[in-house]
């Protein structure tokens, strides 16, 4: 039996993660999806999400894992090495209420995979889900909630600043951040 974790929280599923194996692959599911070959990218998604957002950065466990989590407007994103070992995660949330609107959030990536250009290419891999799954033609439009801290990162990838109001989110300072995306 192990010890119980002084935190509180409940005792992490993956895999230490000790190097990043190439070539990366990026996989995605919907968040209602009911095919059971989906389920272990989901339960990836939500270890990788819990590791850097609930053991790292502190967030409420409560805040972290939510109902969108499982909605249909739910789209979640898998970064993975050759070996299968989970190094990044993102979550899409479609907007049908806003036409050519989509939340990127949830972005996580692992320790060891950081300042390795994986970060950026989550980034994509998120925003071709958008053009992807979104339900207009002609643009859309990316809003995000970016941690000040990453705030640098989010316009290295090319999205701006929206009204420059921050404001907290789970203990944490933000601020939104956009990006248009045209198809080509």
């Amino acid at each position: 039996m192990t010890a119980p974790d002084p935190t509180g929280h409940p005792p992490l599923r993956i895999t230490p993660l000790r190097a990043v194996v190439a070539p990366i692959r990026f996989a995605t599911a919907r968040g209602d999806d009911a095919d059971p070959a989906l389920d272990e990218l989901r339960r990836a998604v939500a270890d990788v999400r819990l590791e850097v957002f609930v053991d790292e950065q502190d967030v409420p466990l409560a805040l972290e894992i939510d109902a969108r989590d499982f909605a249909a407007t739910t789209i979640h994103v898998l970064a993975c090495g050759a070996d299968g070992a989970p190094l990044g995660a993102a979550r899409l949330l479609l907007e049908p209420d806003r036409p050519g609107q989509v939340h990127l959030g949830r972005l996580a990536v692992r320790r060891p995979a950081r300042r390795t250009g994986l970060g950026a290419r989550l980034v994509a891999a998120v925003e071709q889900a958008a053009l992807r799954y979104a339900s207009v033609e002609g643009a859309v439009t990316v809003v995000l909630a970016a941690q000040e801290t990453a705030m640098g990162f989010y316009r290295r990838c090319g999205y701006r600043v929206v009204t420059g109001e921050r404001y907290l989110d789970a203990g944490i300072w933000h601020q939104d951040m956009a990006r248009t995306l045209t198809r080509s």
